[in-house]
């Protein structure tokens, strides 16, 4: 016997607000109440009636269900379709497309939708140095993937005028769901395997997938400036899709290798320079190398102290996609020398005399040493 409409169970309009569901729902339940009618069948089975349009009304997606597809939106089996025990493996016309509708959002993208999916993504890692970073460069990858059968043309077909058709089972989804009332299970497809598609007859070179291994060779352009740790993506160079599908895409990932002369940070580029302590005591000019092969000359002023740095304006990096450039630092490392001849250990040694007699230390001496003094005659 076919269910009563469920607005009309209730005595409602079909855009009734849930304030009148509720008072609709209140009144009939108080009138055929089973404690208020014992032992009247009819007025049980009514009750039911009214509870079951009640349950599904008050809630906004089962009624939008209903409102769409009727009392078989909430049927386990029996209908066009429904597999044992209520399984729903039908593409359309029945909850799961409510679903769709209303989160397709969360379930769509490359992962979802019907149809077959694209190909695989890939990674590569690359390793080059500091001046191709600065410069930019192009480099050759070896990358194993999966191309196009030519046998078949990439349909996965034998037949190359017959491509792969919708799979019979999940409809094209690549899914198929398990209905237990309202609540709905996805699996992927076993016939389809998630494809969407199938192949009746599969190609022997690729047994119907449509793609074969093989191993490519690339050309990859680094650009100017680039970072280690830089990703860069190059769309549809992954793997092929089956049976025809989009690529997908292949991401290569820069590292920069150590240099034995410059440390980057960022566009700045850092340079220690070792200096005599002559060099440093009396100053004068050195001649230091620059990142892009040119060289630079660095003035040097009498006093220079150890971890000084000295700044070349526009002499570092490039900024990726840009025309600016980050500045040079070069950083002074003063050596004091080890292994001393005996005239030099005589002019060292009068130096220091010279020094004493005259009462002048470095500023930076002369400032610890008072320190230590104060601290000292504090703690008597």
């Amino acid at each position: 016997m076919a269910k009563q409409d469920y607005y009309a169970t209730l005595g409602v309009s079909r855009d009734a607000s849930a304030e009148d569901l509720k008072k609709a729902y209140r009144k009939l339940a108080m009138q055929f109440h089973p404690d208020r009618n014992p032992g009247d069948k009819k007025a049980e089975a009514r009750f039911k009636e009214i509870s079951e349009a009640y349950e599904i009304l008050k809630d906004d997606q089962k009624r939008a269900a209903y409102d769409r597809f009727g009392h078989a939106a909430f049927e386990n089996g029996g209908g066009p379709g429904a597999g044992a025990g209520g399984f729903d493996f039908s593409a359309s016309g029945g909850l799961g497309d409510i679903f769709d509708q209303m989160f397709g959002e969360f379930t769509g993208g490359r992962r979802g939708g019907r149809g077959p999916r694209a190909g695989n993504d890939l990674r590569q890692a690359v390793e080059i140095d500091l001046a191709e970073a600065f410069h930019g460069t192009k480099v050759n990858l070896r990358v194993p993937t999966r191309v196009v059968c030519d046998a078949c043309a990439g349909s996965g077909s034998e037949d190359k005028t017959r491509s792969a058709e919708t799979c019979p089972t999940c409809g094209g989804a690549g899914k198929v769901r398990a209905q237990q009332g309202f609540f709905v299970i996805e699996r992927t497809c076993l016939t389809c395997h998630g494809s969407g598609r199938v192949v009746r007859n599969p190609c022997r070179a690729c047994q119907g997938s449509g793609t074969v291994p093989r191993e490519r060779t690339l050309q990859v352009t680094i650009p100017a400036g680039v970072e280690d740790g830089t990703r860069i993506r190059l769309t549809g160079e992954g793997e092929a899709g089956a049976n025809g599908a989009p690529a997908g895409d292949l991401y290569v990932h820069v590292g920069i290798r150590p240099h034995p002369l410059f440390q980057r940070d960022g566009a700045n580029i850092f340079c220690r320079v070792p200096l005599r302590m002559t060099q440093a005591a009396l100053g004068g000019e050195i001649e230091v190398p620059v990142i892009d092969g040119s060289r630079a000359k660095v003035k040097i002023p009498p006093g220079t102290q150890n971890g000084d740095q000295f700044r070349l304006r526009g002499k570092g990096f490039s900024v990726l996609r840009s025309a600016a450039r980050g500045d040079m630092y070069i950083q002074v490392a003063v050596e004091i020398p080890q292994h001393l001849t005996r005239r030099q250990r005589e002019l060292l040694e009068d130096f220091e005399a010279e020094t004493k007699a005259h009462g002048k230390e470095s500023p930076e001496a002369e400032g610890f040493f008072a320190k230590v003094k104060e601290f000292f005659e504090g703690n008597r």
